[in-house]
């Protein structure tokens, strides 16, 4: 609630103490009138104050008579606006439609196929489900099943055999899967299913996850409460590496499709299954294996919708917020390589090549990209969501939120405000850089004739590759001219000559991406089908905390997933996992990796929804 407006000190100015808090009143003077004690001091005073409210009277009246002719009518509107703009932000008056700046899908439930969802709800519920669903989980964690990023290709590398291990475990718990699915092996680990359903007139629907982790850093095993590899359950968390990211997602969709299975549901519209075995490297063996297969066998925009790893959900104090990711940033790592001529370290130059590298990162970190707020961009229309729907937002925040719509002056003030107090604001809203890899030297009294950097860019979505590389090479050039370096930018060699070596600009890996094209929202029946499914589920979830209204604000995934190389089977791609950001234990990549039992039981929950809404519902082609 917001405090009452507070009253006008003389001259129309605001004390600190008339305000009320910071947070919710812009002071736009906080000194006072010097109160004189002497009668007379006091009458001359009230005289002047009259001369001021009779003069502001007269030149008001003059000012509305002039803004309200007809000939001058643009002038008294800018006018109007203007004087709206220096308002603080908490007089305005947040009177928009909420349906109309972020509009809402109703619960979306199965009708033709309810009987299915009542039986596995209740089957659901009890525990000897829930128990046989954590070690289904636990059983894959236990199968370590690690993507390095050296390896060789599938048949090339003893390191990929681990995943037939997988594969065994699969075919044993998921029996009924396994004889009614038709099972492709894709690039020898990758997975894909079939789930023929019985018109083929209707485009076949897509769910996807990775089977492969990150590797664990031997250094802190002793570290995590459990072993990283055990999948123990715990009574509360199931523990180790992957239980968040991504094997919740491959073990709740083969649940969910086993379960169906067992209590006769035949589909009308088929199902495919995609399991990658290398996203966390990139998806090079795994993801680009399985867009060529389904590319060749079901064809270009060939699938209804895509639902893969991505954004969940989170429960606040008054509303559930879920936040499927419908764009994705681009990437791009970028090579920093100085050559110089080698020595003794006894004689050496002003600079070796090290300390000139030092100098090109120092230039790239004292020149970040500055991270804007664009109004046709998602993170820009989730904060609209967000202040239309979730009512623990501060009141500050949510009138910069509203009052940005309109007022350039407020959407600057509103990304000042996210800049001070959301840490993930500039991963958000512009390009990031960050250097994660040096090399250089190989002995102390050697000087190194090469060092290098490789620094990860996640580029905008408003921005691109060729945008990056002309800002790159703008601003490193001044080091090269400063050095006497040569400079090959991209494989441009502009006009910096020198003696000192050469400074070469590349991409490191051949694997620039631009960012992903955004997922059509509005009225997009298979948005309005995925967020219905998730007011659906959430509406109907039996856990605590979870009785209140659910709301959907479409997000963007700041790194990448495998549906990067996905662009072509369909243009309704979304990264959405369903699991609460509360029943992560600690996060996904790191240390005491674990994943809330009753959060994965959601995840099913979920997976079985959207598998018996999209079999008959009539918003997917």
């Amino acid at each position: 609630m917001q405090n009452a407006r507070a009253p006008l000190h003389p001259l129309g100015r605001l004390s600190k103490a008339d305000a009320g808090s910071d947070d919710e009143k812009l002071i736009l003077d906080d000194t006072h009138l010097p109160f004189n004690a002497e009668q007379g001091t006091r009458r001359a005073e009230s005289k002047r104050f009259l001369a001021v409210v009779l003069c502001s009277a007269l030149g008001l009246s003059l000012f509305y008579l002039f803004a309200r002719s007809s000939h001058l009518q643009a002038c008294g509107s800018a006018a109007r606006k203007g004087i709206e703009e220096l308002l603080p932000i908490s007089w305005l008056d947040d009177a928009s439609d909420a349906s109309s700046v972020c509009p809402q899908t109703s619960a979306i439930a199965p009708e033709k196929n309810v009987a299915f969802l009542d039986t596995l709800e209740a089957e659901y519920g009890t525990e000897a489900f829930r128990l046989k669903a954590y070690e289904s989980l636990g059983g894959a964690i236990r199968v370590p099943t690690v993507a390095y990023d050296d390896l060789k290709p599938p048949g090339q590398d003893e390191r990929w055999e681990i995943f037939a291990d997988l594969h065994a475990y699969l075919e044993q718990r998921f029996p009924l899967l396994h004889k009614n699915l038709r099972k492709t092996h894709v690039n020898k680990y990758a997975l894909v299913y079939h789930w023929q359903g019985t018109n083929d007139s209707l485009r076949p629907a897509l769910l996807t996850a990775h089977q492969d982790v990150v590797p664990v850093e031997p250094l802190t095993v002793n570290e995590w409460q459990q072993p990283p590899f055990s999948g123990f359950y715990d009574g509360e968390f199931i523990w180790g590496r992957g239980s968040c990211d991504d094997k919740p997602g491959l073990i709740g969709t083969l649940t969910a499709v086993e379960e169906l299975l067992r209590i006769g549901f035949k589909p009308t519209r088929s199902v495919v299954l995609a399991y990658g075995i290398d996203e966390e490297r990139g998806g090079i063996s795994g993801a680009t294996a399985i867009r060529d297969y389904l590319l060749k066998a079901y064809g270009e925009d060939a699938f209804s919708i895509l639902i893969d790893e991505g954004g969940g959900y989170q429960v606040g104090e008054e509303a559930i917020m879920s936040s499927p990711a419908v764009a994705e940033k681009g990437k791009f790592d970028v090579r920093f390589e100085i050559s110089a001529p080698g020595g003794h370290s006894s004689v050496p130059p002003e600079h070796t090549s090290i300390g000139m590298l030092a100098a090109v990162i120092k230039q790239l970190e004292e020149n970040p990209h500055t991270p804007h707020l664009n109004r046709t961009g998602i993170y820009y229309t989730f904060l609209q969501c967000q202040a239309a729907h979730d009512p623990a937002l501060s009141p500050r925040l949510r009138h910069l939120i509203a009052r940005a719509r309109t007022s350039d002056r407020a959407l600057l003030a509103l990304e000042s405000e996210l800049a001070q107090t959301d840490k993930k604001f500039g991963a958000l809203a512009g390009t990031t850089q960050a250097a994660d890899i040096v090399r250089g030297g190989v002995k102390t009294n050697a000087l190194p004739e090469r060092a290098e950097a490789i620094v990860n860019h996640r580029i905008d979505v408003h921005s691109s590759v060729g945008a990056l590389k002309k800002r790159i090479t703008a601003v490193v050039k001044p080091v090269a001219e400063r050095f006497g370096l040569e400079l090959d930018a991209f494989g441009e060699t502009g006009d910096v000559e020198g003696s000192s070596g050469l400074l070469k600009i590349s991409d490191a890996f051949g694997t620039a991406l631009e960012p992903a094209p955004v997922t059509p929202l509005g009225d997009s029946g298979p948005f309005q089908l995925l967020s219905g499914t998730i007011v659906g589920v959430l509406g109907a979830s039996n856990r605590t905390g979870y009785d209140k209204k659910t709301f959907i604000a479409p997000g963007m995934s700041t790194g990448n997933t495998d549906t990067k190389h996905y662009w072509k089977l369909t243009k309704h791609i979304f990264r959405y996992g369903h699991i609460n950001a509360g029943d992560s234990f600690n996060g996904a990549h790191t240390v005491n990796e674990a994943l809330r039992a009753e959060g994965f039981i959601e995840a099913i929950r979920f997976f079985t929804w959207i598998i018996l809404n999209v079999d008959e519902s009539p918003l997917l082609e």
